[in-house]
């Protein structure tokens, strides 16, 4: 499982937490290990059971003048009850004066008391980003991702197979390369996977006897992005003969990723097979499935229906108006 220690949270500085450290030194080695944030509002009124230790505490404007409002001996052992269950650290807001009692007690219970100038819904929009890109789940793929009338489609297959050349021919369409041939995939909450190319591979893809091509370059920053919601993985493999295909459209398969079901399909590559126009369509009938239009389905529901109507009609000519 991943985790940041509070040292590392304190240290960072591209993320523009804007940290300070006031008390509690001894427990910045603290580990935080998922990507959520709590208030402690509850807890400080004397609900603890709703505390999470695992979370980092956001102290406001309003939990600090609830603190006020109490007399010190109650604020001190209201912030005893949750300081004793181990937190990770505190964090206060908009660099908010703190009481004297909080600097002692979470000294005393060794747990980090830091302090930023940002406003608290600020802060915590950038804290949940950071915490998600540091502690969700991220791997890499081999393959190709490109943006396709919005829809971000994972191109997959063995080498050699055609995938570089299929999205060189999307993009000449107007459509946008994400990355090729190495993807870093991450999770984010509740159940996304979102797609990005590494750094030194960005906006560059190899295309077999032309070599590596900077997209950005060739067609422009309408061409390409720097990352995408990963909404359909599909795989190109060669044709072969005698095998059956799906020629329906109604087997439907998935591909996992991190936990997440995402749509997916097998189409044969061949000559007179033009594949960039194939993964055109499949993204444009994934458009059409999301807004609730199955045309597989729906050609099945006719078909059926007609067969029906025939069995029908059939079965009066034979039987005659008797037929109940």
């Amino acid at each position: 499982m991943a985790e940041l220690t509070i040292q590392e949270i304190l240290d960072e500085e591209e993320a523009g937490l804007d940290l300070e450290i006031l008390s509690g030194a001894e427990g910045l080695t603290n580990v935080v290990t998922v990507p959520r944030i709590q208030k402690p509002g509850l807890a400080l009124a004397g609900y603890s059971s709703s505390l999470h230790p695992d979370r980092i505490q956001v102290l406001g404007s309003t939990e600090l003048s609830f603190l006020s409002s109490m007399s010190k001996e109650q604020a001190i052992d209201q912030l005893r009850a949750i300081l004793s269950r181990n937190l990770s650290c505190l964090i206060v807001t908009k660099d908010l004066d703190v009481p004297d009692y909080l600097v002692e007690q979470t000294e005393t219970y060794k747990t980090p008391l830091l302090r930023t100038r940002a406003l608290s819904s600020t802060f915590i929009s950038l804290i949940t980003k950071f915490l998600e890109e540091r502690l969700l789940p991220t791997s890499t793929l081999h393959g190709v991702l490109i943006d396709i009338l919005g829809v971000g489609v994972l191109l997959q297959g063995k080498s050699g197979i055609g995938k570089s050349e299929c999205a060189l021919d999307l993009i000449l369409r107007g459509h946008r390369l994400v990355a090729d041939d190495v993807i870093k995939v991450r999770l984010k909450l509740p159940s996304v996977i979102f797609g990005e190319g590494m750094d030194l591979l960005h906006y560059h893809m190899e295309i077999r006897g032309l070599g590596i091509l900077n997209i950005k370059h060739l067609f422009g920053v309408a061409a390409i992005r720097e990352r995408k919601k990963i909404d359909m993985a599909i795989e190109l493999v060669p044709w072969e003969d005698g095998r059956e295909y799906d020629r329906l459209g109604l087997e439907e398969q998935t591909f996992n990723i991190h936990g997440v079901e995402l749509p997916f399909m097998r189409i044969p590559v061949g000559p007179g097979r033009n594949a960039g126009t194939i993964v055109e369509v499949a993204a444009r009938n994934q458009l059409l499935k999301e807004m609730g239009y199955h045309s597989a389905r729906e050609f099945q529901d006719l078909l059926e229906k007609r067969m029906a109507e025939a069995a029908r009609l059939h079965a009066h000519t034979i039987i005659g108006d008797n037929l109940e």
